[in-house]
């Protein structure tokens, strides 16, 4: 399997953020993991890149429940700023919610490959590892 340059993990919760970003970098499969506390400052760090697509990241790992701007109204302003980016990222949605209706709102996005229940495992990093 080969190395991904990076992932952005957008959580708002400082310990699933150093345990999961510890289980990125424990894979030895991802370069750089960026993190962002909201999805203000993810959708910031994407309108200052778009010119650049090599800092985009090709995973996003995307809480829903955050202050400021949640996982929901990220990917709102995503799918606006989606047709300025020259490079594919695959979004997963990764939350403690058991919601139904969370789950049923992610599939009916068709940006969003999965929903994971936290925490995020080596077994699910794998998995979204293997399906790039």
């Amino acid at each position: 399997m080969s190395k991904i340059k990076s992932i952005a993990l957008v959580d708002d919760d400082e310990i699933f953020v150093f345990l999961t970003k510890m289980t990125i970098e424990d894979s030895n499969l991802v370069e750089d993991v960026k993190v962002f506390r909201n999805g203000s400052e993810v959708l910031t760090f994407f309108n200052e890149n778009l010119n650049d697509p090599r800092q985009l990241p090709e995973v996003i790992l995307l809480d829903i429940f955050m202050p400021i701007m949640d996982g929901w109204q990220f990917l709102e302003e995503y799918l606006v700023l989606k047709p300025h980016i020259n490079k594919k990222i695959i979004i997963y949605l990764v939350s403690s919610s058991i919601s139904p209706q969370d789950h049923q709102k992610a599939k009916k996005i068709n940006e969003v490959a999965n929903f994971i229940i936290k925490p995020v495992t080596r077994k699910n990093l794998l998995e979204i590892l293997k399906n790039l």
